[in-house]
């Protein structure tokens, strides 16, 4: 089987990044460009990213998990920590998240290293999620092989009637990463392939270094 893309062709039109226009922190930029794809409501979940790490095998591996909160510190989301992404952050904290938005042409390609928030921040988190998405944190043993579909539906329906009327806490193995940035590249198509790819790298000082990359 195959099949030939090589006659995709889209122009890319819509913006530009230029140096002039641009804060000397990069996470003031990220927020702009986040306000400006939630205003175009092009895209369904702006707040999707990919998270990339080293798995224990060796072998790097990306999955589209939900951005949740952005500080000057550092980008939040929430997962089990005994899964295959919780296990391989323990076993090298050097990870990669990027955001694509096709809709303004835009991505974000982001390095840092990822480290658990403190346990009253999940806390805070786990009790703002609906029962149903508490529960399923709870009953998703999350990367483990299991037999069947029905064994998580029936699993869920014995949690239901044990927390009914209940508060239901967060498990000790779920809770949040903060990736603290080291690195952060803006993307932004222009014509004829000439795109406009601007990068911050964090100093010694704490500063951060822009500089311009070819395309």
């Amino acid at each position: 089987m195959q099949k030939d893309l090589s006659n995709y062709r889209k122009a890319y039109e819509k913006s530009a990044l230029m140096e002039g226009s641009i804060s000397d922190n990069p996470m003031e930029l990220f927020q702009k460009w986040f306000y400006e794809v939630e205003a175009s409501e092009g895209v369904d979940e702006p707040n999707a990213m990919t998270v990339s790490t080293i798995g224990l095998d060796g072998f790097p591996k990306n999955r589209v998990v939900l951005l949740k909160k952005y500080t000057y510190e550092g980008f939040i989301f929430y997962t089990n920590y005994k899964s295959e992404k919780g296990k391989a952050i323990e076993e090298n904290p050097n990870v990669c998240i990027s955001f694509f938005w096709p809709n303004l042409e835009r991505q974000i390609i982001i390095k840092g290293r990822a480290e658990k928030i403190a346990a009253n921040l999940s806390d805070g988190y786990f009790e703002s999620r609906p029962d149903g998405s508490k529960l399923g944190a709870i009953v998703s043993d999350q990367s483990s092989v299991i037999s069947s579909r029905e064994v998580l539906e029936q699993k869920l329906s014995m949690l239901e009637d044990q927390y009914k009327g209940k508060e239901i806490e967060r498990p000790h193995w779920w809770g949040g990463y903060i990736v603290r940035p080291v690195s952060i590249e803006f993307w932004q198509g222009r014509p004829n392939r000439l795109h406009d790819r601007i990068r911050y790298t964090l100093q010694a000082d704490y500063d951060w270094k822009i500089e311009r990359l070819a395309p």
